[in-house]
């Protein structure tokens, strides 16, 4: 029985970190296409948190607008549903078609939908639309996660995926600025925004000439193709070879010991989504409130909150993958969600100027968004390359409909708690809490060690 079954943690190898140039073109061009296209997956999603108000007002009907948040919040959870199912989807095809083709076909498939969402008549067109978008946007993760974690080196593996998640960061930032120029345009703004969506269909040329994929992959696949040869002719196939014919759901979690992991990863995801839809749609408000209370700009402290917010995701994500490369993974992933704990009833409670709710936007956003991304650094260790991408999506997309439940219940959940500052640090530090006590239960310590094959 392998360490990686055995929940114990691999002897350590030390050696010393390589550099940039040290690691082959073939796995830096990955690395930059999956970043981009991570990219647009950030700034397609944060679109829709900045213009649905107004496209909803813009295609809906009077009755739907009389229920505004109600359909507004419906636009979201279409979306975190799409991304779920077309997540869990595309982490089978990575297993069987290969990462880089279903990277292309991700990439593809949001890139029209996203356009067809500019040309949305009414609102149920909208809604579908989203949906389908969302299916797009959850394909992509899975496979730029396997392809970089399969070609990347094991002492700087963390680092590359904390590269890679930062790109949803970048994409946020990227999307608030393009709102911010387009928004004076008329009412069709919004439209426009979707249209830069499209733009991501161009990364497909680059991954086309540029990406392979991983030899971990592609040697997995020439077993199954011979296991699957043989066992046609009547030969005799290798118990190990038959295990790679049966679906990559099926072969991974029948196995016990990886069951009861990626129970746990759920576990930790779920809290990590619901941390942060919990708290992250009420900085921006708590911080208009705030301004308002001054006699400030209510709209332009709420906007420049949700700016910082996701803009200190970036620096968040690339600490958490430096750190997980010099103190381990399980070490780093408790900072974060400790600082997320401490720092929710920090902002709601003790924050009474908006000068001072930038600051602690700021922090909140470094760790409670930057805390994503030990999920690209941890999970494709703990998982064997025939399943790999199939397990790590079918945890990580799972939490979405997580988000989506959130995000339809949210209206209910601040009445049941009494206001927004109660429920958003209720549920914040309850979630944070349960996290801490999960990390060290999850699987072995995995820092500078080969993934599974």
């Amino acid at each position: 029985m392998s360490d990686l079954q055995n929940d114990v943690s691999p002897p350590r190898t030390p050696a010393p970190s390589p550099a940039v140039r040290h690691i082959d073109k073939s796995s830096r061009r990955a690395l930059f296409a999956s970043w981009l296209g991570w990219t647009f997956d950030g700034f397609e999603t944060y679109a829709l948190v900045l213009v649905g108000p107004t496209a909803v007002m813009a295609v809906g009907t009077q009755a739907q607008l009389a229920d505004l948040p109600t359909y507004i919040s419906g636009l979201l959870a279409a979306t975190l549903a799409g991304w779920a199912l077309g997540g869990i989807l595309a982490g089978f095809a990575a297993d069987r078609l290969g990462r880089r083709r279903t990277l292309i076909l991700s990439i593809l498939w949001y890139a029209l939908f996203t356009g067809l969402t500019a040309l949305a008549p009414d609102y149920w067109w909208l809604l579908t639309l989203r949906f389908i978008t969302g299916m797009g946007l959850g394909a992509e993760w899975g496979s730029a996660t396997a392809l970089i974690g399969e070609l990347w080196p094991d002492r700087s593996r963390g680092r590359a995926a904390a590269v890679l998640q930062s790109g949803f960061g970048v994409g946020a930032v990227v999307a608030a600025l393009a709102w911010y120029l387009l928004e004076p345009v008329g009412d069709n703004a919004w439209r426009y925004l979707f249209l830069i969506g499209t733009l991501p269909a161009l990364i497909v040329l680059y991954v086309r000439r540029a990406v392979r994929d991983p030899e971990m992959w592609t040697s997995v696949r020439d077993r199954r193709r011979k296991a699957k040869a043989a066992q046609e002719v009547g030969s005799a196939v290798a118990a190990a070879d038959r295990e790679l014919l049966r679906s990559p759901f099926i072969a991974v979690f029948s196995h016990a010991h990886l069951r009861r992991r990626g129970l746990r990863l759920l576990v930790l995801t779920v809290v990590s989504v619901i941390g942060l839809y919990a708290v992250s749609a009420w900085i921006p408000a708590y911080t208009a409130q705030l301004a308002m209370d001054t006699g400030e700009s209510s709209t332009r402290w709420g906007a420049n909150a949700g700016l910082v917010f996701n803009g200190a995701s970036v620096p968040g994500y690339l600490l958490l993958g430096y750190l997980a490369d010099r103190w381990g993974r399980k070490p780093t992933m408790l900072l974060y969600y400790s600082v997320s704990a401490a720092v929710v009833p920090v902002f709601f409670f003790a924050v009474h100027t908006p000068q001072a709710a930038l600051a602690v936007a700021a922090v909140a956003g470094f760790f409670i968004l930057g805390q994503f991304a030990w999920m690209p650094i941890y999970m494709p260790e703990l998982f064997p390359t025939s399943g790999r991408a199939t397990a790590i999506s079918t945890v990580f997309n799972s939490a979405r409909i997580a988000g989506a439940l959130v995000t339809l219940g949210t209206g209910m959940l601040i009445s049941l708690l009494g206001g927004i500052t109660t429920a958003a640090t209720v549920v914040g530090v309850v979630m944070y809490v349960i996290a801490i006590a999960t990390v060290w239960f999850v699987g072995p310590e995995t820092k500078g060690q080969p993934l599974p094959r």
